[in-house]
């Protein structure tokens, strides 16, 4: 029955449907604004930052760019190595896959208007014929399906892989993983942005790349074969539609890739909180401090929420416009244009066809057409998952910026800034001149020197406008004073953990320098790794170490009962909350005389020991020869030293010999 549409004249139908497809557009993009932030908040937010940083933050912003073009091919140079690489060999695995899957599909099409065609012209062996063909091609086709989802399945693991290694490999290196999290305050999440983050990363690379390259296959396809039945006008209609609205929701979309940005923050936020609470439950059960974390928990949770409401709100809207022009439209679009050829009564290439002839072509061509609208309709909404890929991309880039800076000895934090009265002199001129990495490291064995050190926290707080002293190899130092003097911050430049802000610091290489804390890190794995860490087996043998010389250093530090206890050097356990706070402490000191370095630092490491055993500790150290930094405030300790150093909280120092008139700082 022939429509109002039909009655019209060509060129009248396609100008009523560009009308239409421009109201739909005009009310998108007025009616349905993107969700943004009011000039209020978004300044309230800029404070934020502001307070954080001490600048204005700068960053860039998500969205589909040339600048986004240049992150994604960064990391893809990171994920696909080389053309000999496996990621190379799945992504041709992919592509012929597709290719294969629009052949068939083009074939199936072909295939099944002619096995309707020969129903209705009751052509049994022709029926017959086409359904064998069609049983026959079953296998190859359900191949080519699993063979192209494992493809992916395959590519996104690879990509996983190769990317979550290098980024490993980089935040791993040197001590980026402390300065992530205590130099530098650009990124709060880390641990997010390695494991989520770079998954859903890989996940949206590969499903852009199917999503994508089969429409454009099926495109080129069909846009061939409808040539043949229909013409090239039809088809270049098709791909004029694509263009024009492409565009429109491409311009629609540009919120999202900040909307993603902000929801994965958020997320970060409330997985840390989460981890918080676990890592810190007893002292939080002690103070019974359930309803303040709860309130802490939820009001974070709040946060997410409300942006996640935000975002499902954009989202719906942004579906209706997304369905009505990338879908419908398109549909609508596609029917004008088929109907063309077979409503010409003109037309030679039907004029003497036969009905079933004319519903065989037209079934063909319609459904090519179909698949070709369907195709351009992906195309267009492969837009909304490129503008969210956009924030995933700036997220993981801006950790791989970090990452080299950081290991380029280059961190942005808060500096502490002048005083309000402007005062120019003495302090605050040796504070403007502080730079962090203006220092230098000498490596030399058997000696500690500082020469005219600043002692300076990373965010330029000074602690000690300059330090000097010279620690040779058999000499002990106890180090003491008030807390906040610098004790700990004094072990961290020399660690190289914090920053050098000026002068020299000579000493040994990393390996020989060794730091026991109060609170001993023990590893998973077994009774053995404890003693060895950071060694493994097979590094402890390569040392010549064997099992009895583990158990001997075991009895130096009275820890030989826990073999028996806990079964052995190869039982696995939960050694931080198997183990005592002493065990662990003297665990620690079994670690050290394992690894014999040339200077300790010991904080506060035997505060869970009893004197008699800590003064058997101090007696092997001085045997195998380490030399002992001990920050302490127990008077056992004054004998096993001959130096103390001396902070007292205000910004000087004193480094003496110990004497018998010493006594002042001992208590």
């Amino acid at each position: 029955m022939p429509t109002v549409l039909s009655k019209l004249p060509d060129y009248r139908r396609l100008r009523y449907v560009a009308y239409g497809c421009g109201l739909v557009s005009v009310a998108a993009l007025f009616g349905l604004h993107p969700w943004q932030k009011s000039s209020k908040n978004a300044a309230a937010d800029q404070n934020i930052v502001f307070a954080k940083t001490g600048k204005r933050s700068d960053k860039e912003k998500a969205g589909i760019d040339m600048s986004f073009l240049r992150r994604l091919m960064k990391i893809l140079k990171v994920m696909i190595p080389g053309w000999w690489s496996k990621e190379s060999g799945l992504l041709t695995l992919v592509a012929i896959m597709l290719i294969m899957r629009t052949h068939f599909d083009v074939w199936m099409i072909k295939n099944g208007t002619s096995i309707e065609s020969s129903i209705i012209d009751r052509d049994r062996n022709r029926f017959l014929k086409h359904l064998f063909k069609y049983i026959f091609m079953q296998p190859p086709i359900a191949l080519t399906n699993q063979m192209l989802k494992y493809g992916l399945n395959s590519l996104k693991l690879h990509f996983r892989k190769r990317f979550t290694l290098y980024m490993y490999e980089h935040y791993l290196q040197g001590y980026t993983y402390y300065k992530m999290s205590n130099l530098d305050n650009r990124i709060s999440n880390p641990d997010q942005l390695l494991t989520q983050d770079i998954e859903r990363f890989c996940n949206s690379v590969v499903d852009l790349y199917s999503n994508l390259s089969k429409p454009l296959l099926d495109i080129l396809i069909y846009v061939y074969a409808l040539a043949n039945t229909i013409g090239a006008q039809g088809p270049a209609t098709m791909i004029g539609y694509l263009v024009v609205s492409g565009m429109i929701l491409t311009k629609m979309r540009q919120p999202i890739g900040k909307l993603t940005v902000v929801e994965q923050r958020y997320e970060g936020e409330f997985r840390f909180v989460n981890s918080r609470l676990i890592t810190n439950s007893e002292e939080i059960a002690f103070y019974n401090g359930n309803e303040k974390e709860k309130s802490t928990i939820v009001h974070t949770f709040a946060r997410l929420y409300e942006h996640l409401q935000k975002f499902v709100a954009f989202r719906f809207r942004m579906g209706i416009v997304d369905d009505i022009i990338a879908k419908y439209s398109a549909t609508t679009c596609g029917y004008l244009i088929v109907s063309r050829p077979f409503m010409n009564l003109q037309n030679p290439r039907f004029e003497n066809a036969s009905h079933s002839e004319l519903l065989e072509d037209y079934y063909r061509s319609g459904r090519m057409l179909v698949r070709l609208s369907q195709a351009i309709g992906r195309i267009v909404l492969a837009g909304r998952e490129m503008t969210r890929l956009s924030g995933f991309t700036l997220r993981v880039t801006e950790l791989m910026k970090v990452t080299k800076e950081l290991n380029e000895g280059r961190y942005e934090r808060t500096m502490v800034s002048q005083n309000e009265s402007g005062d120019e002199s003495g302090a605050v001129k040796k504070r403007r001149e502080l730079i962090p990495g203006n220092g230098r490291y000498i490596t030399k064995d058997f000696v500690i020197c500082f020469d005219k050190v600043p002692l300076v926290t990373p965010n330029g707080d000074v602690l000690v406008e300059e330090m000097s002293f010279t620690v040779k190899s058999g000499i002990n130092v106890l180090v003491c004073g008030p807390n906040g003097c610098g004790k700990s911050s004094l072990f961290r430049v020399l660690g190289e953990l914090w920053p050098l802000f000026g002068g020299t610091v000579t000493k040994p290489e990393r390996g020989k320098l060794f730091y026991v804390p109060q609170r001993p890190y023990m590893t998973l794995g077994t009774l053995r790794d404890q003693v060895i860490y950071p060694d493994s087996k097979e590094e402890m043998y390569r040392k010549g170490f064997t099992d009895e010389q583990l158990s001997e250093i075991l009895r130096m530090v009275q820890l030989e009962s826990i073999l028996d206890r806990e079964g052995g050097w190869d039982t696995i356990q939960d050694w931080m909350d198997v183990l005592s706070g002493g065990e662990k402490q003297r665990m620690a000191m079994a670690r050290l005389f394992y690894h014999k370095p040339q200077f300790a630092i010991l904080d506060e490491c035997t505060s869970a020991v009893s004197v008699d055993v800590e003064g058997l500790i101090y007696q092997h150290c001085r045997a195998v020869g380490i030399t002992l930094f001990t920050v302490s405030h127990r008077k056992s300790l004054w004998k096993h030293h001959e130096y103390y150093l001396h902070m007292d909280g205000r910004g000087k120092y004193e480094f003496k010999p110990i004497d018998d008139t010493t006594t002042e700082f001992g208590s």
